[in-house]
């Protein structure tokens, strides 16, 4: 049992030292040699590949949450998206979009994103009476970005068109 584990683990520490040698860069002018060059990146294991195309430090997260999906989406100061999910987006059907569950993977997935982004803090909206609002939120928090502020924009009739009759049975 034990030298199974320890080939598994040697395996496992050659593919990594595979994946971190740096690169050999070789000129042909004059056949001269140069230093090798080592790739640093800031961004988190398993997102090496992705850079940030704009650094924003602050931003505006709104959360539409309804009773069949929950949508979330940032945006900079100025209202400009910088990306959004929803439950449906991310494979979520039917009935299952309205889940907190689904909210709180598209929070998660809209955090991830956001801290590549380099975002440090947001102001939250939330629109809607679903059962994805707090879940969104929390989700998003977990990535270590601060919240200023949460504001309820649920819109609310202030009496509007006249309501159906009511149903005899």
């Amino acid at each position: 049992m034990t030298k199974t584990k320890t080939k598994i683990e040697e395996v496992k520490s050659e593919k990594v030292e595979i994946r971190l040698q740096p690169e050999k860069i070789v000129s042909k002018i004059n056949d001269k040699k140069e230093e090798p060059v080592k790739k640093t990146s800031s961004l988190p294991t398993g997102q090496a590949g992705k850079t940030a195309k704009k650094k924003v430090t602050s931003g505006i997260l709104s959360i539409e949450a309804t009773f069949n999906n929950t949508k979330v989406l940032l945006a900079d100061k100025s209202g400009n998206t910088l990306f959004w999910s929803s439950a449906g987006s991310l494979g979520f059907r039917g009935a299952k979009k309205g889940t907190p569950f689904a909210a709180s993977k598209v929070g998660d997935i809209i955090g991830g994103k956001a801290t590549i982004l380099g975002v440090k803090d947001v102001d939250v909206v939330v629109l809607g009476v679903g059962s994805g609002r707090e879940p969104a939120i929390r989700a998003f928090m977990a990535h270590g970005i601060e919240i200023t502020s949460i504001q309820d924009a649920t819109p609310v009739p202030h009496n509007g068109p006249k309501s159906k009759k009511p149903r005899r049975v």
